[in-house]
């Protein structure tokens, strides 16, 4: 409950917490609670005013570059205060782990580089963190645009039908977007962070599971805001990864009969082109390692998941269906322009698939 007199931001059916009281910036500690960490990939044409915007966030910033070739490198580094660490090889949404080691705050503000945060937002997302010890994670509100239009992937996460059992605020997530999410860096170094192998797309999910698998909590807190201005430019290259990793992830960590439904969903719900085509061919050739590494989570925590898989196969599109939707859509989608894939992907590790799929 509020304290009288807090002003109370109500959005999108969302349990409400109190916006944060109005300080002058730096007298509410967030530089020594909350470090950006943003990963950066060929954007040097468009970084200058998501550097604008997150350097007047008064936090640390600290960039890093998934080896780069058009000067994205030289513009983060003529920025005074960033913190700029260049990869020799692109490695995916794991360059996220160099950050995530570098920074010395307990939070992290994971963003991407076509999107920045509002600064009331990140005071809200570490003062519940600062709150509840399990919490690992909290979900921004995504706003594309100038026209701040709310992003499809807010509105559902939004109206989780899952039940809060540990009094934490916000709706009840079991996955979240990579960008756009403020992390407890304790947690995540303790989960160890993404893994190489997935390379990008649907590459929270691991992650997600480890944390639920272990007692920590994730929430969407809409008073938490990111804004989103999405080039779709790599995402269709990365369909294939996406779908590869999502049916990893299943195998990984779900029990039979859930992997199996899901698995027969997302081959039924994919566009039927060439990226359902080079998803299923990767999948396939991951397969004994996925397998060697599964581990099936309780039954409480695949049921809790089973109940967010119906939302998702009663809005199944047509078995038939080849038509890729960000190709008819003109605003992208929170993770529209992740980094592209290597020409050569990254090397795996001893424990990978021998043959790293992402080839």
């Amino acid at each position: 409950m509020a304290e009288p007199g807090t002003p109370v931001q109500r959005t999108e059916g969302v349990a409400a917490v109190p916006s944060p009281p109005t300080v002058a910036p730096g007298d509410d500690g967030l530089a020594e609670r909350v470090t950006v960490v943003l990963l950066t990939y060929n954007c040097a044409h468009r970084l200058g005013r998501v550097l604008d915007e997150l350097t007047a966030l008064g936090v640390p910033v600290v960039a890093v570059d998934n080896a780069s070739a058009d000067g994205t490198v030289d513009v983060l580094r003529a920025r005074p205060g960033l913190e700029v660490v260049p990869l020799p090889e692109n490695i995916g949404a794991a360059a996220r782990n160099a950050g995530a080691e570098r920074a010395a705050t307990p939070y992290l503000a994971f963003c991407d580089d076509d999107g920045w945060y509002d600064r009331d937002g990140l005071v809200v997302a570490a003062d519940l963190l600062d709150r509840h010890p399990r919490l690992a994670l909290v979900n921004a509100r995504i706003l594309i645009r100038d026209e701040a239009r709310v992003d499809p992937i807010s509105t559902i996460m939004s109206r989780s039908p899952l039940a809060d059992t540990a009094g934490i605020p916000g709706a009840v997530l079991l996955s979240f977007m990579a960008g756009a999410s403020v992390v407890r860096r304790s947690a995540y170094l303790e989960a160890g962070g993404y893994e190489p192998v997935f390379f990008m797309g649907g590459e929270e999910e691991t992650l997600s599971f480890k944390w639920a698998r272990t007692g920590w909590h994730m929430r969407y807190v809409p008073e938490v805001v990111m804004r989103h201005h999405p080039s779709v430019a790599n995402a269709p290259r990365m369909r294939a990864f996406g779908m590869r990793n999502t049916l990893w992830n299943a195998w990984l960590h779900r029990r039979f009969r859930s992997a199996a439904a899901w698995t027969l969903f997302i081959l039924a719900d994919s566009p039927k082109n060439r990226d359902w085509w080079r998803g299923v061919a990767m999948a396939v050739r991951g397969l004994p390692w996925v397998l060697r590494r599964r581990s099936p989570m309780d039954r409480a925590l695949d049921a809790q998941l089973s109940v967010l898989d119906r939302d998702r196969f009663a809005q199944r599109r047509p078995l038939f269906n080849r038509i890729d939707p960000l190709h008819r859509r003109s605003g992208g989608s929170p993770a529209a322009a992740p980094p592209a894939p290597p020409a050569a992907a990254p090397a795996a590790a001893a424990d990978d698939p021998a043959e790293n799929p992402a080839a």
